[in-house]
């Protein structure tokens, strides 16, 4: 890498390859997590959880009494639960945890529900999308461009701008990545162009080879100037970097800060979490899909297999919305934010920049936030399968589906729409593998069709239907993603990267096998038994 070796007098440290290091080894090893601040948190967090549970079977067996109306306290949680606006599935699981504990399944339920401890940073967020929902204006004559033309982009437009602010563009080039690495040489080089400002906002972040090339530009980029902001899940310090690394970067005079930190006190706020991956430079490029920054999405390092990821990188008009998307998060909590400063850079383009405004198709990007009464990434994924006519194929980590998702795709089978999904051939986890596996023979005797990569892991979120529609981002087809988690996504309509995106669904189906009558007769017992099981509990995962 240039220049690493020449900064001045606040170098980093650096690991092997010449790659830039702020922390150093996470801790390992039991004494230094005994005496960790992890540690504490969730001792104290464990602490209360068992004092709970303690002054509960205390006074159950103090007033004995209570048994007797047991059954009458289930019947009257069982009508809450029919009348409660929650999934149907979400409804059966609570429904077999409160006719097994009543009082501590229903103290669980209201709990969660009553949003403790997440109160006023749920406030501050609704807060945030409500006073931008008219920052960025719809382009009225784009509507018009594809108002009944039959597709339903206008109604799905329609949509989703009553989530939040989220118009459909037209002037924006999207561009294609078919594997993280790709992606990764294309955001070095974007970011090497900045001048203005730079914002970063993603889920995982891991020191390592992929995170320290782009660093170094970081720290580069903010001493000469550029604005640089950088966002990264709380969970982050649990596993992948050290609980004071904000600190670390603002030592570097990076803006840093993190979402939902691991905190002392027992709070449903640790249910919502941000998946988001977002990449804006100068309001002009923005990076959107399913790579965080970590070695395993490009392959330096293999966790579990090949690892298969996609993203997009816009230019253009359509830019806009990440930024907003950013500045909301980015945001919360600060009195009279500043958004139009941010947000005019996308229309400042000089006469030796390129425009384009010439740039084939639409592009509609959007967010997900779990704590209003929209569902927009299910709902999205719902109006492709739903309107589809020739196919609509499908990449995805993860498969927990709720009864209306699955409903939609064996509809669209069942009405002659080829659906092909591509799942991991080697999972991340045991439990979401198993899960998925319970779907498999629903799904494949309606007429989808199922395929495992033999190589390894399928991190991509990608929808792609008829050769003019698609969908790439962060959105799992998992309760994770459509119910818990902050979420964003590229909406795509004629645009020329469809076929882009086709074409790789074609090439990686070449690498997967099917799933069919007999794979799923032979599946291994483990998996049958551990899917079972946790299904009774996969909308609260």
């Amino acid at each position: 890498m240039d220049n690493i070796c020449n900064m001045d007098n606040d170098n980093p440290e650096m690991m092997e390859n010449n790659v830039v290091r702020l922390g150093g080894p996470i801790r390992k090893g039991i004494a230094k997590l005994l005496f960790s601040r992890f540690f504490l948190i969730v001792f104290l967090i464990i602490f209360q959880v068992i004092a709970i549970t303690a002054v509960y079977v205390y006074y159950m067996e103090k007033v004995p009494m209570l048994f007797s109306l047991r059954w009458v306290f289930i019947l009257i949680m069982v009508i809450y639960l029919f009348n409660n606006k929650m999934d149907a599935s979400a409804k059966l699981t609570w429904m077999l945890i409160i006719s097994i504990l009543p009082l501590l399944g229903t103290f669980f339920l209201l709990f969660t529900q009553s949003n403790i401890g997440h109160r006023v940073e749920s406030r501050r967020i609704r807060q945030q999308i409500d006073e931008t929902r008219d920052v960025i204006k719809q382009d009225e004559q784009v509507n018009k461009e594809i108002r009944h033309d039959g597709s339903g982009t206008d109604d799905l437009s329609t949509f989703l701008c009553k989530t939040g602010c989220y118009p459909l563009y037209n002037g924006t080039e999207v561009t294609y990545f078919p594997i993280g690495e790709d992606m990764f040489e294309a955001m070095i080089r974007e970011l090497e162009k900045a001048e203005k400002f730079i914002f970063l906002e993603f889920f995982i972040v891991e020191e390592g080879y992929m995170w320290g090339r782009m660093l170094d530009i970081l720290l580069r980029k903010a001493r000469q100037g550029v604005e640089v902001r950088f966002m990264y899940d709380g969970m982050c310090e649990i596993s992948t970097l050290p609980d004071d690394y904000w600190k670390l970067l603002e030592n570097k005079r990076i803006q840093a800060k993190t979402f939902s930190p691991l905190t002392p006190l027992v709070s449903s706020h640790y249910n919502y979490r941000d998946h988001r991956k977002i990449l804006v430079i100068d309001g002009k490029t923005a990076f959107n899909g399913g790579v965080n920054l970590a070695d395993e999405y490009i392959n330096r390092v293999e966790r579990f297999g090949h690892w298969k990821d996609t993203a997009v990188m816009l230019k253009g008009s359509a830019v806009k919305s990440f930024t907003l998307m950013f500045l909301q998060m980015w945001n919360i909590g600060i009195k009279q934010a500043e958004y139009n400063a941010w947000l005019d850079e996308t229309d400042n383009v000089s006469d030796d920049e390129q425009s384009f405004e010439d740039a084939n198709g639409y592009v509609m990007p959007y967010a997900d936030c779990p704590l209003d009464d929209y569902k927009a990434g299910e709902t999205v994924y719902m109006d492709i399968l739903n309107r589809a006519t020739e196919y609509v194929h499908i990449m995805t980590p993860y498969l927990i589906l709720d009864g209306e998702l699955e409903l939609s795709l064996k509809y669209a089978a069942q009405r002659g729409v080829d659906v092909k999904i591509i799942l991991p051939g080697i999972p991340d986890k045991k439990v979401a593998y198993a899960l998925a596996k319970t779907h498999y023979k629903s799904l494949t005797e309606s007429g989808v069709k199922v395929y495992e990569y033999i190589p390894g892991f399928v991190h991509a979120k990608v929808f792609v239907s008829d050769d003019i529609k698609a969908v790439v981002g962060t959105i799992n087809l998992d309760y994770r993603s459509l119910y818990h988690h902050f979420e964003c996504a590229t909406y795509m309509y004629k645009t020329d990267c469809i076929a882009d995106i086709e074409r790789d669904f074609e090439e990686t189906l070449v690498k997967c096998r099917e799933v069919t009558a007999e794979t799923i007769k032979n599946e291994k017992l483990s998996y049958k038994i551990l899917g079972g099981i946790a299904k009774l509990i996969s909308p609260l995962m």
